[in-house]
């Protein structure tokens, strides 16, 4: 009898144009899937007078948005990371094997240099495709948005603001991503490594260790994540210093005089319940989708 093939063992480097479209697939499941959880954690970092818009935990903002505004005011905003989503992932997913390879990360041992490296390339390049569109996320996800359209948002935020608004936060979304795609990357390797060492498509595998590695790169950079969000939301605030905010190092400062050490971790919770889950399942779907469409 035939040997079957194993179609399920993953070549080390599948292709350029395969890993771009298997990540760009990935991104899009990841952003849409866990969308409502990210909306609550921009409400929960977003510093306001408004007592409306202050809530003490995942659960309470839950169920004050949904029976004071709707339910789709949760999912408001979603169109613009699944147009940004798709390409910025392509983009990050592409650099991602591309680096790893020619950095070597794909030969036998711990090559934990090589994958940190190719982490932090790819997010140099697809954050900066994706920071405007982030941008238009949070200002459709505040408190009393006054945005209901992608368009609409992104052609008043440029007349009003200037195309500096879409990179006001650039320098802090790389200061996150770059030790954050790192950390995760890093992370996800070793745990797939330790529970799938003959690199097959193993849905548990990627799953626990997407989950595993989100899980940890989420915590770690939760306080310039909450100076990013002030950053991108500065231009809906009423309060003269938040709206000047020029930089990380501006934010650092707000955020300390306001709330001191306790205002770096706000929106810990659901930025780690929106992460944990989501680099799962960005992970399986990018698995899962190179193992499908990758050619032999």
């Amino acid at each position: 009898m035939a040997e079957e093939p194993d179609y399920e063992s993953l070549p080390p480097n599948a292709g350029l144009a395969v890993n771009m479209l298997a990540g760009a697939l990935a991104g899009i499941s990841e952003h849409a899937v866990m969308f409502p959880v990210d909306s609550i954690k921009t409400r929960m970092q977003v510093f306001t007078a408004s007592p409306v818009a202050v809530y003490t935990g995942v659960g309470n903002a839950f169920t004050r948005i949904s029976s004071t505004e709707g339910m789709r005011a949760l999912w408001r905003g979603v169109s613009s990371v699944v147009l940004g989503a798709g390409p910025a992932h392509a983009v990050h997913f592409g650099t991602l094997e591309a680096v790893k390879e020619l950095a070597g990360g794909n030969e036998a041992g711990n090559q934990w240099l090589a994958h940190s490296l190719a982490g932090a390339s790819a997010t140099i390049a697809s954050d900066a495709l994706m920071n405007p569109f982030d941008v238009i996320k949070q200002r459709m996800q505040v408190h009393r948005s006054e945005f209901r359209s992608f368009s609409t948002c992104a052609r008043t935020v440029y007349a009003s603001e200037g195309l500096a608004a879409f990179y006001v936060s650039y320098p802090t979304t790389l200061a996150i991503s770059i030790p954050f795609n790192a950390i995760q990357y890093t992370v996800y390797e070793q745990v797939k490594r330790f529970m799938n060492p003959r690199n097959e498509y193993s849905p548990t595998s990627h799953i626990t260790a997407g989950a595993v590695a989100g899980a940890v790169a989420a915590a770690v950079t939760t306080p310039l994540d909450v100076a990013k969000t002030l950053l991108q939301t500065r231009g809906t605030s009423h309060e003269a210093d938040i709206r000047n905010a020029s930089g990380m190092f501006d934010a650092f400062r707000i955020i300390w005089k306001r709330d001191g050490i306790r205002g770096f971790g706000r929106g810990l919770t659901p930025r780690v319940m929106t992460i944990m889950p989501s680099t799962a399942l960005c992970w399986l779907s990018y698995e899962f989708f190179k193992a499908a469409i990758r050619t032999d």
